[in-house]
């Protein structure tokens, strides 16, 4: 299964790609979200892995972009960030994220078992 990780922080972004290929896990690592936008609709992942604070548009702006279009709009997305408030949670919700994962609260096996949840789905 392919996952797609938008995340600009170089040492985060290479733990976890590590960490899903030995989980068995393709991994596609983009920095910035319109280029993860113009890749889903060539290359669509099993699965997105989306972090808010982003060069150029944020992550909650690209979660609409992708849950707008009827191409891209099935994916499951989880959002993956050190930034946290309760309405930007509720937000993401309402525009189609499947969950709202703060980075300090999960280790990485923990994020693994997240999001093998999603892909049962």
């Amino acid at each position: 299964m392919k996952i797609l990780l938008i995340e600009d922080e170089k040492i985060q972004s290479d733990m976890y790609s590590i960490k899903l290929k030995q989980e068995g896990f393709r991994v596609i690592k983009i920095i910035d979200a319109e280029e993860g936008i113009e890749l889903v609709k060539k290359d669509k992942p099993d699965l997105i892995l989306l972090d808010i604070l982003l060069p150029g548009i944020d992550g909650i702006s690209a979660l609409k972009i992708l849950k707008a279009n009827p191409k891209t709009k099935s994916i499951p997305i989880i959002i993956f960030s050190n930034l946290y408030t309760e309405e930007i949670e509720k937000e993401a919700l309402l525009l189609g994220a499947e969950c709202y994962l703060l980075k300090t609260n999960y280790t990485p096996d923990e994020v693994v078992e997240e999001i093998k949840k999603y892909l049962k789905k």
